[in-house]
């Protein structure tokens, strides 16, 4: 299973329709993950033209922006927790292992900077942002691969 990981779209102001670039990531996947910051409900409905769509509440959503601030969901026998802030880059590792003690991969967002990070079987995985780089090189977005219940991919694409 193909995965596409987004977070901290910020539409309007950075996202006024999915960039090609992005639209060229989505087709083919089995699943989105938005890990916050999508602002306005439009970009989820656009992005569920393409697979299911499962997103978390960000710092500038509002109300509108139905989704929970946590969510914990099976991703073809993956067990991935999503949050939008994981807090200070000191310790975030183990205390997202403790956020969410039975999954696999946590997906977050906030930073704005793409990471992927494992320990003892437990990985962390921030895909950036595909409209708002800010310090970074590139916008990014995460692609995962799922087969069997394991993750068999985890890449960051650069999408700008």
């Amino acid at each position: 299973m193909k995965v596409v990981v987004l977070a901290d779209t910020h539409a309007p102001r950075r996202w006024r329709g999915c960039p090609p670039r992005v639209a060229e990531q989505l087709r083919g996947a089995g699943a989105i993950l938005h890990a916050g910051d999508v602002c306005v409900p439009s970009v989820l409905a656009e992005l569920a033209g393409y697979a299911p769509v499962h997103a978390v509440k960000g710092n500038n959503d509002g109300p509108d922006v139905v989704a929970p601030e946590t969510l914990e969901l099976d991703l073809a026998g993956l067990r991935v927790g999503m949050i939008h802030d994981s807090g200070p880059a000191q310790g975030r590792l183990r205390r997202m292992r403790r956020r969410f003690p039975a999954a696999d991969l946590v997906v977050f967002g906030h930073s704005h900077i793409p990471l992927d990070e494992s320990e003892g079987g437990f990985r962390i995985f921030n895909p950036g942002s595909p409209t708002d780089r800010r310090r970074q090189p590139y916008g990014t977005v995460g692609v995962l691969g799922i087969e069997g219940g394991e993750l068999v991919e985890a890449k960051i694409v650069p999408v700008t």
